[in-house]
This record gives structure tokens, sequence and C-alpha cells, in this order.
């Protein structure tokens, strides 16, 4: 086993290397593998990277209420204080459901986990479709709604909305690609900025209530012009459902903490536990008081400028320095609530890839010990959704909260099931209860949302959600058929591989890369074989632990044919086996050297996307010196069209 240094994991060619310095200047120097447990974050730092969603839906979710009630007219909008009570006695159910969650999965238990768990694949991916689609949601109306908070206070960049929208996705994954923990400084300061302006708005407007300065008391029906609020419908109990539903949007991020546990610093649970209660006590009280506000001072929604800027000319007296302060860290915070979606989707997509769901490119850490692809794939989608609707938080709130209630639901569901599972333990009965009331609640609040939302666009939802389910299991089959024809036992393995015979020094070394066991290394070996009696197998990794497994199992499949393991801390690949094949010209200077590459022959350009062939990408490397031959080893299967596989063919020397 040797170890590939920063040196040797560098770009090799004039492209890649100019790539990286770019990279260097914007993302900063990679980080090895072995740094992973240094970029946990603290209670402190956690909260905004985890929590900014929850907490800047405060500044959209009673918003979107009063926009709902305002249909019903003037009279309507005195629902929206009862409504905001509502919403945050289910906030304070899934907080203490989830409680229990992190409680029970110490290592993770996002709602994928536990419903994939304890209620099978189906539920399972469904709780991760319904997740992925609201992950991205978050994103575009966050970053939408902080536009609307800069557009409230200044019109006049109302044209510029979309582009400003793209922009701040593209700084925030830069952000997120240069990793965990410097996400967390970056975004800790926005955050707490806009919970202390928030507190401030909400307090000074209590103390004008106090002292008799708000238009209406405290519990009287504010001073709302029932000729500036025209009803287009009438008072109904589906109205204010919709209206409930609409708020509920104030509950999206909640989960973001369970999945995200292992994050945090040790004990990690303990940690996650209190940061979730945290987060939960200020949401409710940001809900409340706005609410509050909005109904004393009789706010009308606009769609023109936020009930938050309107409040906060009322409260702090006008467009003064504390008005710009309040607008500046709403429009931050909301720009920041994307940061709970890049931290909680890269790392769906890494479980969902582990498990086969998803292309195992997304398994894969980039410099900065981050998901990148997930990063880059949400960011792109993001986009996407802002383009096609004009960066309108009102055209993408129907969208919003459906893929949420419906993983809550699943969730705790799951719990429900884990905690049967446990009969018998301490406090089970308690825990169940707890679960359940979570799982019939937020299931309720489902339907409500979905058969509220459906026809201003949950449908597209819900759409969404179908199609990840079915690309995951169509890529889980086809990642279980590729297992099952490559597989391949020990004893099989150990008859295909032939031994060693005697014969004059070898005149060439023979190198073979192996990414595992299967019929495509036992295949490659077999060649390696014919050539020359003088092989090395050269087994790259960034994790210690799994590559000792495949030593022991290689040892006994074939102990005759030597194994070199190189550790590769900084997860490139080209890098480290050119350091090595130069190592090899300058030890073996009398021989040559041939490298097979072995590889899975893509029959589709969906089969290429699937299986990433890491092993080729040296081949245009390898070929510039004269020294090293180089041949391709295509590996092709039976696929059951009465065609026999051209297994084992060297394509190329």
């Amino acid at each position: 086993m040797i170890t590939a240094t920063r040196q040797a994991s560098k770009p090799v060619t004039g492209l890649e290397r100019i790539v990286q310095s770019v990279k260097g200047v914007v993302l900063g120097n990679p980080f090895a593998s072995s740094q992973a447990i240094h970029e946990r974050l603290t209670k402190f730092r956690a909260l905004p990277v985890f929590s900014s969603d929850a907490l800047s839906s405060s500044a959209y979710g009673p918003e979107e209420t009063l926009l709902a009630l305002a249909a019903g007219g003037a009279a309507a909008l005195v629902y929206s204080f009862p409504i905001a009570v509502a919403i945050v006695i289910l906030l304070g159910i899934v907080t203490i459901s989830y409680r229990q969650t992190i409680k029970a999965y110490p290592n993770g238990g996002g709602a994928y986990i536990v419903a994939h768990e304890n209620l099978g694949s189906g539920p399972g991916l469904t709780a991760a479709g319904a997740l992925m689609v609201d992950y991205i949601l978050t994103v575009s109306v966050s970053v939408a709604a902080g536009v609307a908070a800069i557009t409230s206070a200044f019109p006049d960049v109302q044209d510029f909305k979309v582009p400003l929208a793209v922009f701040v996705v593209a700084i925030f994954t830069i952000g997120n690609l240069r990793g965990v923990r410097e996400s967390g400084a970056v975004f800790g300061l926005p955050t707490y900025f806009f919970v202390f302006a928030m507190s401030a708005l909400i307090v000074g407007g209590l103390a004008k209530i106090l002292m008799g300065e708000a238009p209406a008391g405290l519990f009287e029906h504010g001073p709302v012009d029932e000729e500036e609020v025209q009803a287009t419908t009438g008072i109904s109990v589906f109205l204010i459902l919709k209206a409930f539903s609409s708020g509920c949007s104030a509950l999206t991020g909640v989960e973001a903490i369970s999945n995200g546990v292992p994050a945090f610093q040790p004990p990690e649970s303990k940690n996650a536990r209190t940061t979730l209660s945290i987060m939960a006590g200020i949401l409710a009280v940001l809900v409340l008081g706005v609410s509050l506000l909005a109904y004393t001072w009789g706010i009308i929604p606009s769609h023109e400028e936020t009930v938050l800027s309107q409040l906060g000319k009322e409260v702090f007296g006008g467009e003064n320095l504390a008005y710009y302060a309040l607008q500046a860290g709403t429009a931050m915070v909301l720009f920041l609530a994307a940061n709970t979606a890049y931290a909680d989707f890269p790392r769906l997509g890494s479980i969902l890839a582990h498990d086969r769901f998803m292309p195992r490119h997304f398994a894969f850490r980039g410099d900065k010990l981050a998901f990148s692809n997930g990063i880059l794939l949400l960011a792109l989608s993001a986009i996407v959704l802002l383009i096609v609707f004009n960066a309108e938080v009102t055209r993408l709130i129907p969208l919003y909260a459906v893929g949420v209630f419906v993983s809550f639901t699943l969730s705790q569901t799951g719990m429900v099931v884990h905690w049967l599972n446990l009969r018998g333990e301490a406090g089970w009965r308690s825990s169940l209860a707890v679960n359940l009331v979570g799982a019939l609640s937020t299931g309720l609040v489902a339907i409500i949302i979905a058969s509220t939302k459906f026809l201003d666009g949950a449908w597209i939802s819900i759409a969404l959600m179908g199609v990840c389910v079915a690309l995951f299991a169509l890529i889980r089959r086809h990642y279980d058929w590729y297992e099952r024809v490559v597989a391949v036992s020990e004893d099989e393995a150990s008859r295909g591989v032939p031994s060693a015979s005697p014969r004059e020094a070898a005149r060439d070394h023979v190198v073979v890369p192996v990414e595992g066991l299967n019929k495509v290394t036992v295949g490659a070996i077999g060649m390696a074989r014919a050539i020359s009696s003088n092989i090395t197998a050269v087994h790259l990794t960034d994790d210690l632990s799994a590559a000792e497994d495949f030593k022991e199992q290689w040892e006994r499949v074939a102990p005759d044919v030597p194994l070199l393991i190189i550790d590769s801390p900084y997860r490139a690949f080209s890098a480290p086996m050119l350091a090595y094949m130069d190592l090899l010209e300058r030890t073996e200077p009398d021989k040559r050297i041939t490298v097979i590459l072995p590889g899975f022959k893509a029959h589709h350009w969906w089969e290429s996307l699937l299986h990433n062939q890491a092993i080729r990408r040296l081949r245009p490397f390898l070929e510039e010196d004269e020294r090293i031959r180089v041949v391709d080893f295509d590996y092709d299967v039976d696929r059951g069209n009465g065609a026999p596989p051209a297994a084992g063919t060297p394509v190329s020397v």
C-alpha cells in the first residue's frame, strides 16, 4: 500500500491544470479525506447551515396566508392570526416527532432512510423523490423571495429579478463547493442578523401596541379598508384550508437537521436535537410575531411590496436605516435559506447513489469534501425553475410544501413501525404515541395541501415526484442487472484466474487497474497472464477500510497476483496512477510496461452515464509515453437477445 501525495494528485494536462488553478482561486485548496472529521459543525455553526430555510420562511409564510385569505375580502383577513397559531402547533408536533427520529437514528435519519428501512423500498423512494423536488423548490422559492425583498426596497430593479436570481444561485453554488465548514462561517452572520432584525421588528411592534400607538387594539380587527381588498370568493372552509396550506410553507426545512446529523460535532445526536429545538423555538416566535403585527396593523398583501416591507415602514416609522437593515437582513437570509437544500440535497443524492438508486457519480466527494455533482444538479434545476416561473414567489409557492409534508408523513409512519418493532424496550409506548400523532397530523396536512393547491400547480410537484421514483427504480434495476451478470464467487474467480507458469524472465510488466472482484476483473487478469507472468493489480481508493476488505478477498482469490493499493486522500484517479507509472519506468528501465484497461461495454448512452469508466480516462495520458503499451479490455455481457457476448476482447492495442 502506498499513498498519493498532494503533488501526485495534481492534474496532468494543461487544460486540467488551468481548471484546477481557477478552482483553487474560487474554491480554495483541496481537502484530504482525513480532514472530514474537522469539517464537523458546532451547534452555533449548524443553526444557520441547516435552519436558514425554516427560519427564513417566516418572511413569506404569513404573507402567503394573507394572500390566500385576500380572495375572501377584508373580512377573511381576521383568520390570519388563528391560522398562524395552528401552524405553530403543527410545528411543535413535527419538532417533537423529529427529536425522536434523531434519537433513534444518530447516524442520520432523513425521511428516505427511515421510510426505506421500516416501510420498504417504494415508500422510501417516494420520500426521496418528494424531498429532492422540495429541495429544488427551496432554492427557487428562497432566492425568488430574497429578490422580492430587494425589489420592494428598490422598485427600479424589478425588471432584472431573473438575472439577479440566477446570479445569487451561482454565488451560493460556489460557496457550497468550498465545503461545509466554510459555508457555516460565511452564512452564520446573515442568519443571526436576520433573527436580530426580526426580533427588533416584533419587539418594536409589540411596544407600540402596548403604548397604544398601533392603529387597533391587540385583539381587534385591523383597520382594513373594505374597498382595498375586493373579495373574489366567499369565506369558506376551503378558503381557510387553502390559506392554512399556504402558510404551512413555513415548516419547510424542519427535517434538514435530522438528515444532517453526521455533520455535527460529537455527540452528534444530542447536538442535533438541541439545534432542532432552538430552531423551532425561534421560528415559532417569528411566525406568531409577524402574523400578529400584520393582523393588528391591517396589512394588505400586495404583489408589488412584501408584508415585511410594509410592516417595517409602519413599525420603524418609514424608509429609514432600521427599515433598510430589515430588508437587507431578510434578503440575505432568504438567499441563504437555499443553503439548507445545498446541505441536504447532495447528501441525499450520495445516500441514494450508495444504494444504487442514482448514478455512482453522486457519491463522489469533490476537492473540498462536498458532494460536488449533487450541488451542481441542484443549482441547474433551481435555475431552470427560476427562469420558467420568472422568479415569482406567488407562482412557485403552489408547487411548494407538498413534497415536504409527504416526506414528513412517510418518515413519521416509518418511526411508528420502528417503535412497534422495538416493543418491550423502555419508553417505546410514549415514543410510539409521539410519532403516531406526528404521522396523522402531517398526513392530514399533506392531503389538505395537495387538494387545495392541486390545480394551482401542486400537480407539477406530484408529477415530478413520480418521475423521480420511476428513475430511481430504473437505475437500481440496471445496477442490479449489472452486478448479477458480472458477479463471480471466490471459487469461480480462483478458477478463472490462471496460475503463473514457469517461464523465462518476463519482458513485460503488466499493470491492471481493478475496481472490484467480478468477471471484468477476472477476464482482465486472465488476459494479463497470457502476456506475462509479471503482473501487478492496482486498486486506487479513498476508503482504506473498504480497501482492506478487498485486499483480504483478493489474497484468497489470486494470492500469486500482487495487489498494490494506492490511497488517494485527495480523491484523484488519473494523476496518482500516472505517478505510479512514472515510478515503474524509473525503477524498471529494462521492462516494457503494458497497461490493461478493463471496462464494461455500454450499448446505450444512458449506460455510459451510469458507469463512469474512470479507468478508461487513463488512455490518452498513457498513449503519450512510447514505453507504455495500452490494451482496452471490453467486457460485454449476455443481454438475452440470443447473441453470445464478446467478453474479454482486446479492442485496441
